[in-house]
């Protein structure tokens, strides 16, 4: 049936529904069938202001204490706010019809209303989805700039716009429910902020002396022993003293936070009895997520979350938020009405030509159209209230391509990219894109602008290939060792432009990686059909857990052999919670719904003697860095002599100890050696002074043989101290072997050497 055919079949149905103001002028609401005008107002509302949005509580000019609430509504043509007093979900509402209208942000002032006041918004307008108009006043509406939220997205059939169980699917969602879903759907609640922050001190650390560990908030405390248990899974509990010091012994300068914005769960994971566990179905952009909050809903999670930032700041450690702007938790057409689709779903998101159907460059049902002026303001407005307001150091934009996009096409002087760069705020903290989306044209590592730095997946795929001994060439090894600079040496971009990685949270863990080859998702419900097919991974020639000791002991090998590899590496490593220590998640590579143990940290790992030793690897080889600038250079690498001896700061070798040709960069190869040159660090220190260092030879071997490496003479070395030997389960504090230059070493298989040379 074509669309035309298809709306005519509805047209009956669809009017019968109709949203538009009765006689009177007050706004209709349609109960079993019949339309009715709305009750006059109970609660009697002054002008206010537009600006700014949201609900803000203060005091009026004759002292009378209340909130002002605003919310652009464009295109709408009532609004209702509600407000709700009673101990049920949908108890006690009283509703403030607004009726100041400031350049389409709907506005009022509420004497008498405090913090702790649960509210929505019911917003009037037309019913005709084929224009792309889902205006309904029958669904309670989440104040996009809520600053906490109260309750849980169960998702009935109520919380649906249109009529989901519709006899024709196919049109269900041009029909209009006008069941109530007030009783259904979780509640804005008003916070008054007055803290200022002038007892935190931000660490400010600099980009290149970075290091990122990504943690969930709830499955890196769910199970910590020392934390106590009505703290596990909370901010509170991830500001516990005993949360911090492993961080700080791990050394890291930053924590990644998977979403902690206010999300919903998706209806099919709940059809299946599962959560959305990861938080990447954001429906609430200044609201901390209140089912990680310990001390309460209505309004305590946001100080819970301001005292995990400072207790994280007061330990050295930095807070960057993994955030979603590009989609939100409402979905296709198909999907709920919990906020934006019923405010102006016109304005807010992406539509086809025909506009009753959504452009999807997510994956996720609907993409927010960032070229708009007021969603640019919403998201900005975000941005800005968690670092001003929540103290937070920086954000990894979750498929950021789709923010840059503008009409259609990804574009670097996009609206987004233009107001962030210009952004006094904003322009000052760390931005990570995560620089792809499932569109068109959506893959662009290594093209976001200055000040941006991204998720480095080529990096990903070449140390993890390298070690599976895949790689059909060395040239990308070793672009990715040296900081990429074919993807970012370009506009004025360092090398600490590329986050390097070997895992995520989406995919396998460390562990797993070398312990499995296909996947295993079928806990998830989908038939294992989720989750990417291209893992790159290598079991080391068992699938899964097994009691062979060998494959064990490899298993660790190469998993010591990755980690040393990601932190010798040139650029900003990122770690995983628990891949320092052996997390397994038994084979799946998309826990995004394992909100138990496979998707939480495993702590008794931590003392297991079969991987403590990565552990204490980890911790040394972060302090090696943050002792030696050669490892975190903030310049690429010339490659040029610069000085009479010939001592370049980079410098590759074969086996045989010879610079590599152009001819070996062509050829497959198992051993790779990498000399960086202390001695020609560019830039000065805080103190303006030539920064200068120890050299260092690092020699990586992915063959399963034994292989023999001849060390380089003059002018590069002497001889060579070994630091760091990915071939021994423990490494030794004490100085290591020390070997002449020009002496063939033995390297064992599959083993990374780092030599200091002198």
């Amino acid at each position: 049936m074509s669309s035309a055919a298809e709306q005519e079949a509805v047209t009956g149905e669809r009017s019968a529904a109709d949203g538009r103001a009765v006689a009177d002028g007050r706004p209709a609401v349609v109960v079993n069938g019949a339309r009715r005008a709305v009750p006059p107002t109970a609660v009697p509302a002054r002008p206010g202001t537009p600006v700014p949005l949201g609900a803000r509580f203060r005091t009026g000019p004759d002292q009378v204490a209340g909130t002002n609430f605003a919310l652009w509504a464009g295109g709408a043509e009532a609004v209702e706010l509600c407000l709700f007093d009673g101990p049920g979900p949908g108890a006690g509402e009283r509703r403030v019809r607004l009726t100041e209208l400031t350049h389409e942000i709907w506005h009022g002032f509420v004497p008498g209303v405090r913090p702790g006041q649960r509210y929505g918004y019911r917003v009037h307008g037309r019913w005709d989805p084929w224009t792309g108009a889902r205006w309904n006043p029958a669904k309670l509406l989440l104040d996009p700039y809520a600053r906490a939220v109260d309750g849980d997205f169960t998702l009935p059939p109520e919380v649906y716009g249109h009529v989901r169980d519709w006899p024709e699917q196919r049109v269900a969602d041009t029909v209009r429910d006008d069941r109530d879903s007030a009783p259904h759907v979780p509640k804005g609640v008003v916070v008054h902020d007055d803290d200022d922050w002038s007892d935190d001190r931000r660490p400010k650390t600099p980009w290149a002396d970075s290091v990122i560990y990504e943690l969930h908030v709830r499955g890196f405390t769910k199970l910590h022993p020392g934390i106590p248990p009505e703290l596990r899974g909370t901010y509170a509990g991830l500001a516990h003293p005993a949360a911090i010091e492993h961080l700080t012994r791990l050394g890291v300068t930053a924590v990644e936070l998977l979403p902690v914005h206010q999300f919903a769960h998706e209806s099919h994971l709940l059809d299946r009895g599962l959560k959305n566990y990861w938080g990447y179905n954001s429906v609430g952009y200044f609201a901390p997520h209140a089912a990680y909050a310990a001390s309460g809903t209505t309004g305590e999670q946001v100080g819970e979350f301001k005292r995990m930032v400072r207790a994280l700041h007061a330990a050295g450690i930095e807070v960057i938020l993994d955030v979603v702007y590009n989609h939100t938790a409402e979905a296709g057409e198909l999907g709920p009405t919990l906020s934006l689709k019923g405010i102006d779903n016109r304005g807010y998101y992406r539509l086809q030509p025909d506009a009753r159907r959504y452009a999807d460059y997510t994956g996720c049902g609907n993409t927010l159209h960032v070229v708009q002026p007021h969603v640019l303001r919403l998201i900005t407005d975000s941005l800005r209230y968690w670092v001003t307001e929540m103290g937070v150091d920086g954000f990894r934009f979750d498929l950021a391509a789709a923010l840059a996009r503008s009409m259609h096409d990804v574009d670097m002087l996009s609206p987004f990219l233009a107001v962030i760069a210009q952004d006094p705020v904003l322009r000052r903290v760390k931005l990570i894109a995560e620089p792809w989306d499932v569109g068109s044209g959506g893959y662009q590592v290594g093209a976001f602008p200055p000040l941006w730095t991204e998720w480095n997946d080529r990096y990903r795929g070449a140390v993890r290939d390298f070690w599976r001994h895949a790689l059909p060439d060395v040239r990308e090894m070793g672009y990715r060792l040296s900081g990429s600079s074919d993807l970012y040496a370009w506009g004025g971009r360092r090398p600490y432009a590329s986050v390097n990685f070997v895992t995520a949270h989406d995919g396998f863990t460390l562990r797993d990686l070398v312990s499995y080859e296909r996947k295993h998702n079928e806990a998830n419900g989908e038939g294992n059909r989720d989750g990417t097919d291209d893992n790159r991974s290598w079991n080391c020639g068992v699938e899964g857990e097994t009691d062979d000791e060998d494959v064990r002991a490899l298993r660790r090998r190469q998993s010591r052999n990755l980690l040393t590899t990601l932190l010798l590496s040139t650029g900003v490593p990122m770690l995983v919670a628990g891949d320092e220590m052996g997390r397994t998640q038994r084979g799946s590579n998309n826990a995004y719904c394992q909100d138990n143990e496979t998707g939480w940290v495993d702590w008794s790992l931590r003392d297991d003697p079969e991987w403590r030793p990565l552990f204490e690897l980890t911790a040394r080889l972060v302090a090696l860095r943050h002792r030696h600038p050669v490892l975190r250079r903030r310049a690429f690498f010339s490659g040029r002599a610069h000085s009479a001896d010939g001592l370049r700061d980079l410098a590759w070798f074969t086996a045989e100890g010879a610079e590599m040709t152009e001819r070996d960069w062509y050829a497959p190869a198992a051993t790779l050696g990498m000399y960086l040159s202390g001695r020609d660090i560019p830039g000065r220190d805080e103190y303006g002074d030539p920064v200068v260092d120890d050299s260092f030879l690092a020699v990586l071997h992915a063959g399963g043989d034994p292989a023999g490496f001849v060390l380089p003479g003059p002018p590069w070395a002497q001889r060579y101290e070994v630091v760091v030997d990915t071939g021994r389960e423990e490494q030794d504090a004490a100085p290591g072997t020390v070997h002449p230059a020009g002496a063939e070493i033995t390297v064992p298989g599959r083993t990374v050497l780092l030599l200091r040379a002198g």
